[in-house]
């Protein structure tokens, strides 16, 4: 059984939740505070967590902050909020949220939600460090270096990066691509998926002019062979 953690102050609205999904067969923890909700994460982990951000004490901003510092990033974290400016929720997802729900919504949509972050699969690596053809990703400093030089990348450059030197051999396909770094890069859309590809590859390029990552036409990219 998946457990899920609602964090939400109002009684109501924690009520209708539970009630649904326990409906769905999921195990619920409640917390009504930050500073409970981050007491229970200290001696268990549940598989996702609701986050309200209007909560008494440490608001839900704060939870997320603490999560990621005190707790490790392997909590999917849905925020659940009335806040509808676009920055707001660019902000959150940046700082760690992997999804974000505006109140009031709907409870097929939210359900759905939370069954696309809970089959997510774990990361394809687990080393500290990625090599490949003379490129060296430290994923623990999130720092890139072609030949022992360092190279300055984006956000959204070195997540598509780091997914294509975890799986070298194959190509990614732009579908894949999108689903897998989307929450961490709300920046990279569709259409502009070609134009940080395009980047990337030029400030690889410019350490020794070799072009490391090879378009697969309609399909997707992958690393370049020898």
């Amino acid at each position: 059984m998946k457990n899920i953690l609602i964090v939400d102050d109002d009684v109501h609205i924690g009520n209708m939740l539970e009630e649904i999904l326990s409906k769905e067969g999921y195990g619920i923890w409640r917390a009504y505070s930050g500073s409970e909700a981050l007491l229970l994460l200290s001696r268990s982990k549940p598989d996702l967590m609701l986050l309200d951000l209007m909560l008494p004490g440490l608001s839900g901003e704060e939870v997320l902050s603490r999560l990621r510092e005190d707790c490790g990033q392997g909590i999917p974290v849905i925020v659940l909020s009335a806040k509808t400016e676009v920055s707001e929720k660019v902000a959150l997802l940046l700082g760690g949220a992997a999804d974000y729900v505006t109140k009031p919504f709907d409870t097929r949509e939210l359900l759905a939600r939370i069954t696309v972050q809970l089959r997510r699969p774990a990361p394809l690596d687990a080393s500290p460090v990625l090599a490949y053809e003379g490129i060296s990703i430290h994923t623990d400093s999130r720092s890139v270096t072609v030949e022992g030089c360092e190279v300055r990348l984006t956000r959204t450059e070195y997540a598509i990066l780091k997914l294509l030197m975890s799986n070298p051999s194959q190509v990614i396909t732009k579908s894949l691509l999108l689903d897998r770094i989307g929450a961490d890069t709300p920046d990279c859309t569709e259409s502009s998926l070609k134009m940080h590809v395009s980047n990337l590859r030029k400030k690889l390029k410019t350490i020794n002019d070799k072009d490391y990552i090879e378009a697969v036409w309609g399909i997707g990219f992958k690393m370049k062979g020898k």
